[in-house]
């Protein structure tokens, strides 16, 4: 069905939603099914020829592999349905998180070999968070050992939700040609090549098989439906349009989870897929009016942005109030993209918008319906809509975009701290600048990175998510800013953390150099988050009675501590994992301010902390590994070197799936590692689990490395 995208769609007709899956799931050939059953293209592209749509970008097309959340838009029975193809590897996980903050619900994809595989829990845990209705796509049941009833076991047991298949293959691995519709009780048939779907009668092999499993999804719907319910008590069955109404409803709660299947890459199981996307996800009103905080507010180290604010809701009304959230920014070269999620108003050409975290107001160039790296422009968007818009100049990622005279803040998506740093330089001192601009840009784009100048070396060091992640950044500079960029080796992020800390110390910062003076008079508690050293965080309390340190000062006192926390005593290290107790205090009538407070705070908890035990906590990754059952006891060798502790091994079809947390600084180079000792069948997926306490050794080692590396 041709989609028209300049034509406004009502937010009922909107189904904004992400495709998630473990890396080489087959969510990218999903999509690109999807859109060519949409007939939005007219030639299936393969993820393996990089002719896919939405892996549009060079090294997306060189590695196969996903790596930018990409969006496209295409028609399908009277909707519009906005897609985000997301990233299945790890080190990419910020983007999914960006993605989902803005979506109505998802597509989980899953292989039917593999079931739930790492990733695949990662990105489950995040869409839970947001509260992302989904239903689900086991993949690939045209291969040798694809089993529907054992991913449904595998997602019941790993993800906890309850999965209700409203499909039953017909027949298994290569011979899987189609699926019986549960609740329509017919077959649908696919060809080799492209041809559409057959509809047609359920084989006679399976007419008893289809029955019984009809019967038990309408008892599984009765039992937490009303409507179902009833209609199953008074009919013993129940109907198609209430089964189907109900498994609705029951998606938008997040009671169950839908399970289609297919073969995407033989374009088996496309269409009904799309089907349930239009009969079951939410549209923009289905979802909760997204909240956000009115008025606008002083945010920053001293501020509560809640303080000057009330909490308001804006529905998906076109005719409400623009408010609306940046969730991806990139520099193309035609200008700077920003990509918008609409929750409320209408956003038109040429309309001045107020960025409430920048508090500048900005004027829209043009208005862009994404089709991946193509672009059509569009005369307006409205609640609901998904679009990028040209003009924007400071507009960053989690920027909230409304109406000058309707503020308000919405809450952005959070960004994961980065892991791994990599010390990078311009080949040629010419490059230098040209450097600094291409790594500010890059930050920009991807809040999960950082850039900082190294206070010993003076070296610019880049941090990520992993070493994929870097490693992309910079090839990305390489070829699109042309500046030939040095790295230095990886290097991973310490914490330091408490584990034993003290109480009642005392800081007076008194400074009297004419006029006026400086005086702040604290007394801290610190002591672990707490009693498990690995967790990590920060808490700031105060039990001053009597107004002895006024509220605003209290608030300086805790933006103090948290600039101590930067760099700990061990190691220079950031620290974390514990909870700083204001307990006392005193003020001077002339001399203390927020400024004498600020530094009490900042010099009381450095003090506090050299007095304190500390640990050094080093970043782990639960690594899964999956290699031929001859290869397990070299795997297994392998790891124990590099300090992992096993936590599960599995036997399935001659391979072994042996799970390990392991120090993510033991995990660099092991894809090379581990092709060699497994004659290249081995693979494996590393996700990030945390921290825990350091070696001694492994700190000293890691510190001399960085040192030569310099």
């Amino acid at each position: 069905m041709r989609h028209d995208p300049s034509r406004p769609q009502p937010a009922a007709l909107i189904r904004n939603l992400g495709i998630l899956a473990h890396v080489d799931a087959g969510k990218t050939t999903v999509t690109e099914r999807m859109l060519f059953a949409a007939g939005v293209v007219h030639k299936r592209g393969e993820v393996h020829d990089g002719t896919t749509v939405t892996d549009f970008d060079p090294q997306e097309r060189d590695r196969g592999i996903t790596i930018f959340a990409a969006a496209v838009s295409c028609g399908w029975n009277g909707h519009r349905l906005n897609l985000i193809d997301t990233p299945g590897h790890v080190d990419f996980s910020d983007e999914v998180e960006r993605s989902l903050r803005v979506l109505d619900g998802a597509v989980a994809v899953f292989d039917a070999v593999a079931g739930v595989e790492p990733q695949s829990e990662a990105v489950w845990r995040r869409a839970d968070r947001y509260g992302v209705p989904r239903i689900a796509f086991v993949n690939k049941m045209d291969r040798a050992g694809a089993d529907l009833d054992a991913a449904l076991a595998s997602i019941r047991e790993r993800l906890h939700p309850l999965p209700l298949a409203v499909q039953l293959p017909i027949g298994s691995e290569a011979a899987f040609t189609g699926v019986v519709d549960l609740l329509r009780m017919r077959a649908t048939l696919w060809a080799d090549g492209s041809g559409d779907p057959r509809d047609s009668a359920i084989p006679e092999a399976l007419v008893e098989p289809a029955r019984d499993r009809r019967h038990a999804l309408e008892e599984a719907v009765a039992e937490r439906h009303p409507a179902a319910f009833d209609e199953f008590v008074e009919q013993s069955q129940v109907s198609e349009e209430t089964l189907r109404a109900a498994l609705r409803d029951l998606t938008i709660s997040g009671e169950v989870v839908v399970v289609l299947c297919g073969a995407a890459y033989r374009n088996r199981g496309i269409e009904p897929l799309l089907d349930a996307v239009v009969d079951y996800l939410p549209s923009p009103l289905d979802r909760p009016p997204v909240s956000g905080v009115s008025g606008i507010s002083d945010v920053g180290d001293l501020g509560d942005p809640n303080d000057n604010g009330d909490d308001v809701s804006r529905a998906a009304d076109p005719a409400q109030p623009l408010a609306a959230l940046a969730f991806k920014v990139q520099s193309t070269g035609t200008g700077r993209l920003t990509y918008l999620r609409l929750y409320s108003g209408t956003l038109r050409k040429g309309d001045s918008v107020l960025d409430v975290g920048t508090r500048r107001v900005e004027r829209i160039g043009r208005v862009l319906q994404v089709q991946a790296d193509r672009h059509t422009e569009v005369p307006q968007a409205v609640a609901g809509d998904i679009v990028a818009v040209v003009g924007l100049k400071s507009a960053r990622v989690g920027a909230t975009l409304c109406a000058p005279e309707a503020p308000i803040l919405l809450e952005p998506p959070t960004s994961t701290e980065p892991v791994v740093s990599v010390a990078v330089e311009a080949a040629r001192n010419a490059d230098t600048e040209k450097l600094a601009v291409a790594l500010a840009q890059a930050v920009e784009a991807d809040p999960s990175l950082v850039v900082r100048a190294d206070r010993e070396t003076g070296q610019t060091l880049l941090s990520g998510l992993g070493e994929l992640h870097l490693e992309v950044v910079l090839e990305k500079i390489r070829r699109d800013r042309g500046v030939d960029v040095r790295a230095g080796r990886p290097q991973v992020a310490y914490r330091e953390a408490v584990v034993q800390g003290v109480s009642g110390l005392i800081y007076r910062h008194v400074k009297q150099d004419g006029g006026s003076g400086q005086f702040a008079h604290i007394v801290l508690d610190v002591e672990p988050l707490t009693d498990h050293v690995g967790d990590v965080g920060f808490a700031f309390e105060s039990t001053v009675t009597g107004g002895r340190v006024p509220r605003e000062f209290i608030r300086a006192v805790e933006a103090g501590v948290r600039d101590a926390l930067a760099s700990g005593p061990k190691g220079g290290h950031p620290v974390t994992g514990l909870r700083v107790t204001l307990t006392d205090g005193a003020t001077h009538v002339k001399d203390s301010s927020e400024l004498a407070f600020r530094a009490a705070g900042r010099f009381g908890a450095e003090a506090a902390l050299r007095a304190s035990e500390l640990a050094v906590l080093e970043p782990i990754a639960e690594v899964t590994v999956t290699a031929p059952e001859d290869a397990v006891g070299t795997v297994l060798g392998d790891l124990s070197a590099r300090r992992a502790r096993i936590t599960a091994s599995t036997v399935r079809g001659g391979s072994v799936t042996v799970t390990a947390m392991v120090p993510l600084a033991e995990v660099f180079g092991y894809a090379t590692a581990l092709r060699s000792r497994t004659q290249g069948r081995g693979t494996f997926t590393a996700t990030p689990a945390g921290y825990a306490p350091a070696p001694t050794s492994a700190v000293a080692a890691t510190a001399a490395a960085a040192r030569q590396n310099r």
